[in-house]
């Protein structure tokens, strides 16, 4: 299934995706999801992010193709994390699908991060990693755009990773997905920069939920992020970059200067 938030006609639906239309639904995305009977052309509606979650996490480094690559930050190859890094995302960095990924002023190089994104379905605190399915609604595309020049410099990410337009994330959430075995893609500007599958993953998505519980309440909502593969590409005005996550679709952003 395939889940929806929208804007349609001037109010903000959630929907099930089905057939190149929205059939929109009462009790919301973590609801009963009852159909309303109301059918809108997904022509007709402007997707959002899929939630509006209160907090964005991200897990650093938990690919062994990123770690290769210095992990975008440092030369040479890093050993792997004995445990799952998470950091944090402002929820005012997310965009959804289309919105434009604005680079600021005197930010220098800022790439993409193409990630599987886990949404939150269920609020859970010190979730054991075999219980993690029951709090997870489903997965989504979602980019990690990163200013590396601050992330270098800054003695925290806090704008390297949320500046305003940082946190893409839709273009849908499809639930019911392996998450053993999720293919990913990047591409910019139709070219294929990014690939992988969270087979590949240092650290499993269901232990990084069940590690980031340990220590915080994961709400509704939630997004976390759970890696990025390979090597980054950095983005330039009036690129586009593509995020396909297998059983989900993909997410489109234009780069834009700010």
């Amino acid at each position: 299934m395939l889940l929806a938030r929208a804007r349609v006609r001037g109010r903000v639906v959630h929907a099930i995706v089905e057939d190149g239309a929205l059939h929109l639904i009462r009790g919301g995305l973590f609801g009963r999801r009852e159909r309303s009977g109301e059918v809108v052309p997904l022509a007709e509606a402007r997707l959002l992010a899929p939630t509006r979650p209160t907090k964005v996490l991200a897990i650093g480094l938990n690919y062994r193709s990123h770690l290769d690559s210095g992990g975008a930050q440092s030369a040479g190859a890093r050993p792997a994390p004995a445990q799952p890094e998470p950091f944090i995302k402002t929820p005012s960095s997310v965009i959804g699908p289309g919105e434009a990924i604005v680079l600021p002023p005197g930010a220098g190089r800022v790439d993409e991060e193409g990630e599987v994104v886990a949404v939150i379905g269920r609020r859970g605190r010190n979730i054991p990693e075999e219980r993690v399915d029951d709090h997870v609604l489903g997965y989504t595309c979602g980019n990690d755009v990163s200013a590396r020049p601050w992330q270098r410099g800054d003695l925290q990410w806090w704008r390297a990773k949320s500046a305003d337009t940082f946190t893409a994330v839709g273009p849908w959430i499809a639930t019911d997905l392996d998450p053993e075995a999720i293919p990913l893609a990047v591409r910019l500007n139709g070219e294929v920069i990014q690939q992988a599958t969270t087979a590949d993953l240092i650290h499993s998505i269901r232990r990084c939920i069940a590690h980031i519980s340990s220590a915080m309440t994961l709400e509704r909502g939630d997004l976390v992020f759970t890696g990025t593969p390979g090597e980054t590409h950095q983005l330039t005005d009036g690129d586009i970059v593509a995020v396909e996550v297998g059983g989900v679709g993909v997410l489109r952003n234009p780069v834009v200067e700010g």
